[in-house]
């Protein structure tokens, strides 16, 4: 199936001329950079009224700034610049975003793009799962300035943001924590290039003394239009100390908040208990980093 409505393709150098070409073609616009998903996105039906692309890669915005208080990361960044971020590599906290870079393949490593990824608002992404568990922002510019959207409220539903008609992703903004934060993530698939089956994020902050202070869980893949947070997960950790028998607990309290869809990949019993089983391998995972 190919994209045969597009008339037009743009190579905006600034941020301004993106927003007028937004303003110019509206609804029948598509930002692009490394298009990877727009095979994907044609053979869903979803982009039979794009007439206009506009590609942004002349933006410089394929770079990743870190500062005591966050890590900032451009909308054209590459998935593979990402992953070879000596941060990414070595930082506890940032386990999640390191776990999630080691299942794309190469091809998609190396074209597919930050901005891409959080764009397409693919319930079946795993880079967007792990920012959602770092508690990230998405930067978005348009005709009334720059803002900064939490990735929680980011997602509208299936392939639908939050964006205003003429808005268009900067890049992503992710806070550093304060005192021991691990994270880890996981993602069950059919094989090294599917999409996942079903993905699970987690983000534990520690006290002085062993005890879980804060926990973010989240899971996609099939979960629902958007990923899921687990907030009956979370409070079954929270004050614990994240041992087995806590672990175990989270592993039971996170069905509690899904339910899940069933299709070609999987049935909604089969992602519910694999839910259950990342979980826990994801906690044992982030707990690891830490010693």
């Amino acid at each position: 199936m190919a994209l045969t409505s597009v008339q037009s393709f743009y190579s905006p150098e600034d941020s301004k001329a993106v927003i007028e070409l937004l303003d110019k073609h509206e609804d029948s616009a598509l930002i692009v950079a490394g298009g990877t998903f727009l095979h994907g996105l044609v053979s869903r039906g979803l982009l039979s009224g794009i007439e206009a692309l506009i590609n942004i890669q002349k933006l410089g915005l394929n770079k990743i700034d870190i500062s005591s208080d966050a890590i900032n990361i451009g909308a054209t960044t590459l998935l593979g610049q990402l992953k070879n971020c000596p941060e990414v590599k070595e930082q506890a906290w940032l386990g999640a975003i390191k776990d999630a870079m080691e299942y794309p393949p190469t091809q998609i490593m190396n074209s597919g793009t930050v901005g891409g990824s959080i764009s397409s608002s693919c319930p079946f992404f795993d880079f967007p799962v792990s920012l959602l568990a770092l508690d990230g922002n998405v930067q978005a510019e348009g005709s009334s300035g720059s803002r900064d959207i939490p990735l929680e409220e980011f997602f509208a539903g299936l392939f639908e943001n939050s964006l205003g008609s003429n808005e268009f992703v900067t890049g992503v903004r992710i806070p550093v924590p304060a005192g021991s934060t691990t994270s880890a993530f996981i993602k069950m698939e059919t094989n090294a290039n599917d999409l996942a089956i079903i993905n699970v994020a987690v983000c534990l902050s520690m006290s002085g003394t062993g005890d879980c202070e804060q926990a973010r869980v989240f899971l996609g893949g099939g979960v629902g239009e958007s990923p899921v947070r687990s907030p009956s997960a979370e409070s079954a950790l929270v004050g614990t100390k994240v041992d087995e028998e806590a672990i175990e607990k989270a592993g039971e309290a996170v069905l509690n908040d899904l339910d899940p869809l069933s299709d070609h990949r999987a049935s909604a019993e089969y992602r519910k208990a694999m839910g259950k089983v990342l979980l826990k391998r994801a906690l044992a995972s982030a707990m690891q980093r830490l010693s």
